[in-house]
């Protein structure tokens, strides 16, 4: 389990976790770091990228050896993968939380290919955010805050990361997954949020990367970096990519659902 860190404080707590600290941003981080700054990288890109230019080394360097069947998964300092959905309470402490968190695969999960994080329901989004974020959408057609059918995951797109920006950016994807993308954004309400999943083998993980970084590369000719103005433009290619995870997994494994846990490792410093 790779766990993503910006801050270098956050060491022995990831370690504490048996996880492998990876090390994004500006910040200096010692050996005891996987970072994304050496070999081929895109490390320049991580402000729009987000975790993504940790996947990208990986993929295009392939300098950690997986064995064979060997699970690969990625958490975050502030989001982890809980066991299971029976747990409600919120963790207090660095124990309480590492001891709710996934540390090995089971037997009912290890009959799958892949998993993912529980749905992230756009039609349940507050109507004060959609009104905050695209109130001239709203204003002139009121009745898509009522038909919660009608709030799919590309209208969640079009109000809080520009509109047609996803169609713009569906139309440079491979054939084989085009139309079936876009049918998904058009028709689901719900995606699997964070950029988090965990791969049974390393095939499943580069046959991921071989798909979505060279579409994020034709998005780059499209969308830039120089205007991209504001969180919900900044991070484009990380909201991108968080969508088409979501529709690749589900087309192309047997996928299992986890639930996240929400908690800032940097709370127990």
């Amino acid at each position: 389990m790779f766990s993503i860190a910006l801050n270098p404080k956050l060491l022995n707590l990831i370690k504490k976790m048996n996880y492998i600290p990876v090390g994004l941003g500006e910040n200096n981080f010692s050996n005891e770091w996987i970072q994304d700054k050496s070999l081929s990288n895109i490390s320049e890109k991580n402000p729009y990228y987000g975790e993504y230019t940790f996947h990208y080394w990986l993929w295009k360097n392939k300098s950690i050896k997986f064995s064979r069947n060997e699970w690969i998964g990625f958490c975050q300092y502030r989001k982890f993968w809980k066991k299971n959905n029976k747990i409600n309470s919120e963790p207090k402490n660095f124990d309480e939380l590492n001891s709710l968190v996934l540390k090995f695969i089971t037997p009912e999960l290890d009959k799958y290919e892949s998993i993912i994080g529980e749905d992230f329901y756009v039609n349940q989004f507050k109507f004060s955010k959609f009104i905050k974020h695209n109130f001239k959408t709203i204003f002139f057609n009121p009745s898509l805050l009522f038909l919660k059918n009608k709030r799919t995951i590309k209208f969640h797109f079009d109000m809080m990361h520009g509109k047609g920006n996803l169609d713009r950016a569906i139309v440079l994807l491979n054939q084989k997954d085009r139309s079936d993308f876009l049918e998904y954004v058009n028709t689901k309400t719900s995606f699997n949020p964070h950029n988090m999943f965990i791969c049974k083998n390393e095939e499943i993980l580069y046959s991921f990367y071989e798909s979505v970084f060279p579409w994020l590369l034709e998005c780059e000719k499209v969308f830039g970096f120089k205007d991209l103005k504001g969180f919900g433009l900044k991070r484009i290619y990380g909201f991108l990519a968080e969508r088409y995870m979501s529709f690749w997994f589900k087309k192309y494994t047997r996928y299992a659902i986890l639930p996240i846990q929400f908690k800032d490792l940097n709370q127990f410093l």
